[in-house]
């Protein structure tokens, strides 16, 4: 997809990626989240007009791909390409760099998230997480053909 503001690799992520919303559905997607209704149920609360626009955009830019449950023709199912995968060391530095710079108390989602990787490397936990995120993709697709 070619870039139309400038070549600087940074500006050309943040095309795709430099708002809230986008890396919020991919963290989202993460932690399992797969339909437009999860979503909608973040903390966050996102207006179901702007994730709306927001999965397509993710879509057309190949982070993110959606299928339809089998027994529910009605229910879109979201789930992360590769491209959206390779996202999470993203992710995780950010995550990270919140917890170093911001006096900020998290909730306990993110508490409990620092305190389960605490100690542990972080290609370690960037790794594991990516794989895991593939057997959620997995099972998504295995629904499809049950």
């Amino acid at each position: 997809m070619k870039n139309n503001r400038s070549g600087c690799p940074l500006t050309s992520a943040l095309d795709i990626v430099g708002d809230k919303w986008s890396l919020i559905i991919v963290r989202d997607l993460f932690m399992g989240k797969k339909t437009f209704t999860e979503f909608l149920n973040s903390p966050e609360k996102i207006a179901t007009n702007i994730l709306a626009s927001r999965l397509d955009f993710l879509k057309n830019h190949g982070l993110i791909d959606v299928t339809r449950k089998a027994n529910d023709k009605k229910t879109k199912i979201y789930y992360l390409t590769d491209k959206g995968i390779d996202m999470y060391p993203t992710l995780y530095e950010m995550m990270f760099w919140s917890r170093r710079n911001l006096d900020k108390t998290f909730n306990d989602i993110g508490e409990n998230w620092f305190l389960d990787v605490e100690g542990i490397p972080s290609t370690t936990v960037i790794k594991d997480s990516q794989v895991n995120y593939v057997k959620i993709r997995e099972e998504i697709f295995s629904e499809q053909t049950s």
